[in-house]
């Protein structure tokens, strides 16, 4: 089974709706490459080590949540960046990249597959009013203990999180944002929110937990945002056909 790059690029579009969201990179087709495409990968950041495998395993199109072209970064192609886009090229290969598109899909979504894997039920966006809120909110029912969450993101994520917080109460309610989304750790609890998710942590984010009595999790940037380029990959799979599988880069960060 094959389709054409802008039959994929069409797919992409319509299911991950990138106009919606100002974002800060080009979120579509960033390299483009051979015209009919059969073999996908997915993965979290292209990588040289992601492209080197897509060239291994003869894959015509990647698809990834970090790609290149970020806003404010040196536009200049050289070095690394050279020696990437060099390579997709050189093998005729697709470079397909969706960020924060990606992170709100409600079911492809890295929040939403990061709640599905948590057990995190009654999902809406933390940013009232925007139906396109990068951050998250739920509740655990029952509630469980700080602990019992702790346990649970080392079970699914395979990585041991980083908890800090002032108090001991349960959790009942939780907000989350995969990846870089420690920002967000005030307003959750602005809104007396039990619990705050993340990948990465910052040296004021402590600070916060600890002044307003809200658990944080820092679980690792990449750990909270492999799955939904997993998703997709299967997605791909069983609606095009196509032969797309994910592959895990690990990232320690």
């Amino acid at each position: 089974m094959s389709v054409t790059r802008t039959e994929l690029l069409c797919f992409f579009e319509k299911l991950l709706s990138p106009n919606k969201i100002k974002d800060y990179c080009p979120n579509g087709l960033q390299v483009e490459g051979k015209q009919t495409i059969s073999k996908v990968i997915t993965g979290v950041s292209a990588t040289q080590a992601l492209i080197d495998h897509a060239v291994c395993v003869n894959a015509d199109a990647i698809f990834v949540h970090h790609g290149y072209f970020w806003k404010g970064e040196d536009p200049c192609i050289t070095g690394m960046k050279k020696k990437r886009i060099e390579t997709l090229l050189a093998h005729n290969i697709n470079l397909f990249a969706y960020h924060l598109p990606l992170d709100i899909h409600p079911e492809l979504g890295n929040n939403a597959q990061l709640a599905k894997l948590l057990g995190i039920n009654n999902l809406t966006g933390l940013e009232e009013g925007n139906p396109n809120s990068v951050a998250m909110r739920g509740e655990f029912s029952p509630s469980i203990s700080a602990d019992e969450l702790t346990q649970r993101i080392t079970l699914n994520l395979n990585r041991q999180p980083l908890h800090e917080s002032s108090n001991k109460k349960q959790i009942s309610t939780v907000a989350w944002c995969t990846g870089g989304g420690q920002g967000y750790i005030q307003q959750a609890a602005d809104l007396g929110i039990d619990a705050f998710i993340t990948g990465e942590v910052s040296e004021q984010t402590i600070h916060v937990a600890r002044e307003m009595n809200i658990h944080f999790y820092a679980a690792g940037h990449h750990a909270t945002e492999r799955y939904g380029a997993k998703a997709v990959a299967e997605y791909v799979n069983q609606q095009l056909g196509l032969e797309a599988s994910f592959v895990d880069i690990d990232n320690p960060a």
